[in-house]
């Protein structure tokens, strides 16, 4: 979501007994979705993984895997920019097929890894997750400008991991790791605050509602990035 939007600007945060409750309406409608979106892309990984069938359609059709990768790219990007203009419905309609598509996507993970080594790093992710959320929920600090330098860390990782694509240097990969596990960790904290910063903003029902929706759907990104990042450096292959 791009928070630098114009229209979008949170207010300052003054506090107030009527404000607080404002808030923690909207941010727990924001947890209860990510949970919600992240409960469909395990199973949706679980349903793919365990079928041959399955496995071969997505993964074995181009046409299919393209199309899938694309499908994800361009949610990511239009919902953002359209999100006045969508109704509610529709907004957390494509959080949940956005969900729905990243599951598959992760399906391999069940091939590449053992499953007590993906639940091992699951429960580190929620705690670490959890308690970045909670820093940035709290604390008194203004995380704009590192929101700033993160995203373009953010940027300098992608290319880093494109690059590496190619010269397969298992140095580089470890170092993207853990450059990753950093820069979300960092990321979680910045989201929650500038979620929490729009939540206490006085928006129609509507607007909160999407809010809720596109905040979800922003820390939920931030826990699988997490997730996958840490399972590189923990997990080891069935290998």
């Amino acid at each position: 979501m791009n928070y630098n939007d114009s229209r979008m600007t949170p207010p300052p945060y003054y506090g107030g007994q009527e404000v607080v409750t404002q808030t923690n309406a909207v941010m727990r409608r924001v947890y209860v979705r990510m949970f919600i979106g992240l409960l469909i892309s395990a199973f949706c990984a679980l349903g793919v993984a365990s079928s041959e069938t399955a496995m071969r359609f997505f993964f074995g059709n181009q046409l299919v895997f393209w199309g899938m990768l694309i499908a994800m790219l361009a949610m990511a990007f239009i919902l953002p920019a359209r999100l006045t203009k969508m109704s509610s419905g529709a907004v957390l309609g494509c959080f949940i097929a956005y969900s729905a598509l990243m599951g598959c996507w992760l399906a391999p993970i069940f091939i590449a890894y053992r499953l007590g080594t993906i639940v091992y790093t699951l429960f580190i992710t929620a705690g670490t997750f959890g308690a970045m959320s909670v820093y940035g929920y709290f604390t008194k600090s203004d995380l704009s400008k590192m929101g700033s330098y993160l995203m373009m860390a953010l940027f300098g990782l992608i290319i880093a991991m494109i690059v590496n694509i190619f010269a397969k240097s298992s140095t580089l990969n470890w170092i993207v790791s853990i450059v990753g596990v950093l820069i979300f960790v960092g990321l979680t904290a910045w989201d929650t605050q500038q979620v929490k910063r729009l939540a206490a903003a006085n928006l129609e029902p509507s607007l909160a509602d999407k809010l809720a929706t596109m905040g979800a759907m922003n820390l939920y990104l931030d826990f699988i990035n997490l997730f996958l990042f840490l399972l590189r450096i923990f997990g080891g292959s069935r290998d």
